[in-house]
């Protein structure tokens, strides 16, 4: 199965996990659409941006799942999640209460996203590959049962 993933999302960010790329990829575009939305006249659809923050958690929550999956360590990378959704849930704090604009919102999460992709996800993405590697070569256990 191919996964078109011409959009937003620069192909030097990909981490050669198909079910992760796909979510990047909403993301940006999420962020995208968001930026759109704030350049047009009226106030800036605040429920977009929780909607940002809900997907980032489901997102989280995939990449622990296939961490599971692939028995991979993820101790770290879980706790770089919660301090980072808990960063960009306090910013977003400030953007309702009128401490920062919607526009500096946006850079800041445009800018995170990409540095936790190059510096979070992509050894996070070669482990996973490893274990599975180390996986799918593990001898395999037989048992033979004489009667």
């Amino acid at each position: 199965m191919e996964i078109n993933l011409a959009g937003v999302l620069p192909e030097a960010l990909l981490i050669d996990l198909p079910e992760i790329d796909v979510q990047h990829e909403e993301i940006f575009r999420r962020i995208e659409s968001l930026k759109a939305a704030c350049f047009g006249s009226g106030p800036a659809p605040l429920e977009g941006f929780q909607s940002l923050l809900d997907y980032l958690k489901h997102h989280f929550a995939t990449e622990e799942q296939v961490a599971l999956e692939a028995a991979a360590d993820f101790v770290d990378h879980a706790k770089v999640h919660r301090e980072n959704l808990h960063a960009l849930r306090r910013a977003l704090g400030e953007v309702r209460h009128g401490k920062r604009d919607v526009h500096s919102f946006l850079r800041y999460a445009e800018y995170w996203f990409e540095r936790h992709i190059n510096e979070e996800d992509k050894p996070f993405a070669a482990s996973v590959r490893a274990c599975r590697l180390k996986s799918s070569t593990a001898p395999q256990l037989v048992v033979s049962l004489q009667a």
